[in-house]
């Protein structure tokens, strides 16, 4: 049997001990100057939003609240411009037609940005052909509006060259009320798929590989291990993008600006141009001030609602 040793069998020679040191917190001085240089960093950040949001959003919700053109000085009119709005055919004409591209877009997008998104996962591994698709959303959208303006000309575009060649009648893509929305609609979908895509892309790229090998050993079809693992891992990312392509789409603004300008008749003038006309056009800056506000309001709503109802800062992966 060992024999304890006196420091051992000694309690109090035990608590004689010296203990080691706990190393001292962090003086106030120190924590004031990591803050200061914190804020530094952030100061230019913070210049550019007070200046070119916090200021000029303030001031529109002023301005909705007044009769207000560049030649005058505002005068407070109250709630008038709000009331107004809610007896506005055209406002609510906008909203339809801005709803219809939305749906459109948003559906369209979202279903294709996915496929491509799963096939640079399984099968596409080259960089290039990943870089490729982000080519469209790397130039600029009035760019991209003119070039596709061009192309789908009724009388001289390739596309309708092509389509008269095979037979078929010329179609009025952007003069036509029936083709209008449709048309911008598809034209921002070739233009930000890619981007879109890259984004699923990433949520799939954090999804671990051990659960698909379980899925595997398991015998899971391709197909329910889409739908009962790739999809509800991948729904903060689904989400995410939803309220970015939403909130975008709510205001598309230079492509209709540069093909349609809003027509043919009403087909094509969303919320934006509608907002631009009031504004620009017949130098109503409190009527238009009162429409942004309204649109802030629902884009704010409409993000609120999928967050919540669609659990986008949930995950399901522990």
């Amino acid at each position: 049997m060992t024999t304890l040793t006196k420091q051992q069998q000694d309690p109090a020679s035990r608590a004689a001990r010296p203990k080691t040191a706990k190393p001292a917190p962090r003086s106030l001085t120190r924590r004031l100057g990591d803050l200061k240089i914190a804020l530094l960093f952030i100061l230019p950040a913070m210049i550019g939003f007070v200046f070119f949001f916090l200021v000029p959003t303030i001031r529109g919700v002023y301005l909705s609240f007044t009769e207000y053109s560049i030649l005058g000085d505002p005068t407070w009119i109250g709630i008038k411009n709000y009331t107004a709005i809610l007896g506005d055919e055209l406002f609510w004409n906008a909203m339809a037609v801005t709803v219809q591209y939305v749906a459109l877009n948003i559906g369209f997008q979202t279903v294709i940005a996915l496929g491509l998104a799963l096939l640079m996962h399984r099968v596409a591994k080259s960089t290039f052909i990943r870089g490729a698709l982000l080519l469209p959303f790397l130039v600029a959208n009035v760019i991209v509006a003119l070039l596709w303006f061009w192309m789908l000309d009724y009388q001289i575009g390739i596309v309708n060259e092509i389509i008269n060649w095979m037979g078929l009648p010329r179609i009025a893509f952007f003069g036509s009320e029936q083709w209008a929305i449709p048309t911008i609609a598809a034209v921002n979908v070739w233009r930000h798929m890619g981007y879109t895509a890259l984004l699923i892309f990433a949520g799939l790229q954090s999804i671990p590989n051990h659960v698909y090998e379980v899925a595997s050993l398991d015998g899971a079809s391709p197909t329910r291990t889409f739908w009962s693992i790739t999809m509800p891992l991948l729904r903060p990312v689904l989400v995410l993008v939803l309220v970015v392509t939403v909130i975008g789409s709510f205001q598309v603004f230079d492509t209709v600006a540069v093909t349609t300008g809003g027509g043919p008749i009403n087909a094509s003038r969303v919320i934006q141009m509608y907002i631009y006309q009031k504004a620009f056009g017949e130098s109503d800056f409190g009527y238009a001030s009162a429409l942004s506000v309204i649109l802030f309001v629902i884009l704010a709503l409409v993000a609120f609602l999928q967050m919540k109802f669609l659990k986008g800062n949930e995950s399901d992966l522990d």
